[in-house]
């Protein structure tokens, strides 16, 4: 009796046990669906809100508020869902705020693009006005005949061409010398780096200015035969310039002229050469004495004294040549010579303003 009694007692026990477990994990299971207590509420309230800054200071802010909502240790009555929610509210926040930093990021970006865009465009239209006023300039022809008599032809030739260097393209350089199997002027000019025609004739000459004029010819039969256009300009070697002749130079329509200063390297004295002008019209020529009477007579005009538009070398209606076919046996040195001293009214004075100011110096070296 005492053992059945004892069974009898286990097995109401258990029965105890199961009902208890059975109670437990009902009242449990519906826990878990009742609503969320007021601590859980509070994390959620207004008060506490994650709002997306706006300034670096409410960037700050929203940082260490998070930080604090993350580490905060839930109270006992958050369950499962609220730590969910919690999560994803927190992960949500963080991303907004990400998404603003990358935002402002972006528009700053955007913003250096553009004032860089802005600044090459006004630096672009800056250039416009150099770049269309150097696509006009005329074509410069500056024609000087050599000699190999010339000791000092190789450094002349260096020094004219370091000045011709200086000048706004375009310039074409043309060199005239006789020809010669050692002569040294190919190579100094391929050094240069200027635009250059090497012109060579096979005349002797006993005579060194018949020789110079010959070398002249041949350079304006060279003009117009391709018919170059542009400003023609004879450059002797013993030339010193101001560099604001040459920019005087492209202004010239028709024929320029312009006052030469000769200087001595033995004598200690400089004679004026070329016209007399009021502003830029020619009024008369700089008159020297002659040796054998008191009547002053006007003096042959230097070639280097004047420049002239090489239409004049190919338009015979205009300028009153008889044909603009090319003949080797014409003098067109000689030509334009006559056009400058018959009519001064065609001639223009350089500088305009001033034709009197002198920005040639003719300095011969002795050899």
């Amino acid at each position: 009796m005492g053992s059945l009694e004892r069974s009898k007692k286990k097995v109401q026990l258990w029965k105890k046990a199961i009902f208890h477990f059975l109670l437990c994990f009902v009242m449990g299971f519906f826990t878990g669906f009742a609503p969320t207590g007021k601590g859980t509420t509070s994390m959620f309230s207004t008060r506490n809100a994650i709002a997306i800054p706006k300034t670096h200071h409410e960037s700050n802010q929203t940082y260490h508020s998070l930080n604090m909502m993350v580490n905060k240790p839930l109270s006992d009555e958050t369950s499962a869902a609220t730590t969910t929610i919690t999560t994803t509210t927190v992960i949500s926040q963080w991303s907004k705020l990400n998404e603003t930093r990358h935002s402002k990021k972006v528009l700053a970006k955007d913003q250096e693009e553009e004032e860089e865009k802005q600044q090459d465009q006004d630096q672009d239209q800056d250039q416009e006005p150099e770049e269309a006023n150097n696509e006009f300039l005329r074509l410069l022809i500056i024609v000087t005949p050599t000699s190999a008599k010339d000791q000092n032809r190789g450094m002349l030739l260096k020094r004219l061409s370091n000045t011709l260097r200086l000048i706004p393209q375009p310039i074409l350089w043309i060199v005239v010398e006789q020809q010669i199997e050692d002569s040294q002027v190919s190579k100094i000019l391929r050094k240069t780096g200027i635009m250059y025609r090497h012109l060579v004739f096979k005349e002797n000459f006993t005579n060194i200015h018949e020789e110079v004029d010959h070398q002249r010819n041949v350079a304006l039969n060279h003009i117009e035969h391709h018919r170059l256009s542009g400003i023609v300009h004879f450059a002797s070697l013993s030339n010193v310039y101001d560099l604001t002749f040459f920019d005087e130079l492209r202004a010239i329509e028709g024929f320029g002229t312009w006052p030469m200063a000769l200087l001595s390297a033995n004598k200690k004295e400089v004679i004026i050469e070329g016209p007399v002008c009021d502003s830029s019209e020619v009024m008369g020529w700089h008159l020297k004495k002659s040796n054998n009477s008191n009547i002053d007579e006007r003096p042959p005009i230097r070639v280097s004294s004047f420049a002239f538009n090489t239409s004049i070398l190919w338009d015979p209606e205009r300028w009153g040549r008889t044909s603009s076919i090319q003949d080797t046996s014409q003098d067109s040195l000689k030509f334009v010579r006559k056009e400058v001293l018959e009519d001064e009214t065609k001639l223009m004075g350089i500088p305009p303003n001033d034709c009197s100011k002198i920005l040639l110096w003719n300095l011969p070296l002795s050899t």
